[in-house]
């Protein structure tokens, strides 16, 4: 199951966002460091169900009449302050569960109502682009700290005649989630000394930076959309960064009305209906969140999650069935999984997804739309539905 990880400073509304994308109870409050340990949930991605190319919609628990929703770990990491790094406010500690996550979502204040500390302030006091390279800079010196601590053993393996700086480096940073392949690709665009004896503190910044780029990408979620000042919201979206504007407790908010059938809303959905049995500070409420939902297309907190997963880290949803007619299992529910595969992933890969000993047994699959036989090179799409045919 993919990782996305909640950082960012105190009070920026990390835990409200978890808690709406989780629905998972935790405690939220107005003062730093709420949060110690992480919370670590089941949240969903959104995609289109393919049960929408078909006359009627799938049985599948996470369908909601064609709109699909495939689990991810949700984890809510404490509030971080500047110096971190250095083990400011337990920054070691929190940093350490950043290296748990697949992709990591940013969320800031972009009401500017909390100052660098996540100290509350007056609406707009604080300046929300301030916040945007924070949580990037501080992973970027943690790791470069890590990587200069643990220096001397590359140095000790570059005196072996068989020394491979690709390989040393895979071995050192392995727990931070870095493949050889990525370790691979950074050395390639970096400017450094073969020998690693000659490596100065700027060389292994770069490759800390690279590292954690290439790992660790970050989506900003700017949160309190429904307090912000206006100009606030457009400033962060004409950064050159990838923001997606949020109200996390406009989020929370629907999904406990539509669990009480106060509202018509699913997650994601870009405007709501109210029902009939809400009093009117009921409705007055609902209905400024509605007009905020139609200026930023929704509340912000699904999209935020939909692009960490298939816009930053490329994945595609792909269905695995055992009847290729009828895109159901041997007890006949149709479309009754979904799997998250990275772009260029094949036929093969899914087989060792849904689980090791198919993969190991693969002989062919079938393109259930078309009925056709696919190669175990074919490169699956967004939305394709495979029968896989193994010996297991």
């Amino acid at each position: 199951m993919l990782s996305i990880a909640l950082a960012g400073k105190p009070n920026a509304g990390k835990s409200t966002f978890y808690t709406a994308a989780t629905m998972a109870e935790v405690d939220v409050a107005n003062y730093p460091f709420t949060t110690i340990d992480a919370n670590r949930g089941v949240s969903y991605v959104r995609t289109d169900c393919p049960c929408l190319e078909r006359d009627e919609r799938c049985n599948a628990d996470d369908c909601e009449d064609g709109k699909r929703y495939v689990p991810i770990e949700l984890i809510d990491v404490a509030g971080l302050v500047p110096g971190a790094h250095e083990g400011k406010g337990l920054g070691n500690q929190f940093l350490d569960e950043l290296t748990n996550a697949d992709v990591i979502i940013n969320v800031i204040d972009a009401s500017g109502g909390t100052n660098a500390k996540g100290e509350p302030v007056d609406i707009g006091e604080h300046d929300p682009l301030e916040d945007i390279d924070f949580v990037e800079e501080e992973m970027d010196l943690w790791l470069a700290d890590i990587v200069a601590r643990n220096w001397e053993s590359v140095e000790r393996k570059s005196r072996s005649p068989d020394f491979d700086i690709d390989e040393a480096l895979a071995d050192m940073l392995s727990g931070f989630g870095a493949s050889p392949t990525q370790i691979a690709t950074v050395l390639r665009d970096l400017d450094y000394p073969e020998d690693p004896i000659q490596w100065e503190d700027e060389h292994r910044e770069a490759l800390a930076r690279d590292v954690r780029q290439r790992t660790k990408p970050i989506v900003v979620a700017a949160n309190k959309i429904d307090v912000a000042p206006q100009e606030n919201v457009e400033r962060l979206l004409e950064l050159d960064k990838p923001v997606i504007p949020t109200t996390a407790e406009g989020e929370l908010a629907l999904r406990r009305a539509a669990d009480n059938d106060l509202v018509d809303y699913d997650p994601g959905d870009e405007a709501l209906e109210i029902g009939d049995g809400v009093s009117d500070a009921q409705r007055e409420a609902l209905e400024g969140l509605a007009d905020t939902m139609g200026e930023w297309d929704g509340t912000g907190i699904q999209s935020a999650l939909d692009y960490a997963v298939y816009d930053l880290l490329d994945h595609l949803t792909a269905y695995p069935v055992e009847d290729a007619s009828k895109w159901s299992d041997g007890s006949g529910n149709v479309l009754p999984d979904a799997f998250l595969l990275p772009d260029g992933a094949t036929p093969v890969d899914l087989a060792y997804t849904v689980h090791s000993d198919i993969g190991d047994g693969y002989l062919h699959a079938v393109d259930a739309k078309s009925g056709r036989d696919v190669g175990e090179d074919y490169e699956l799409a967004e939305g394709d539905v495979i029968k896989i045919v193994s010996t297991n």
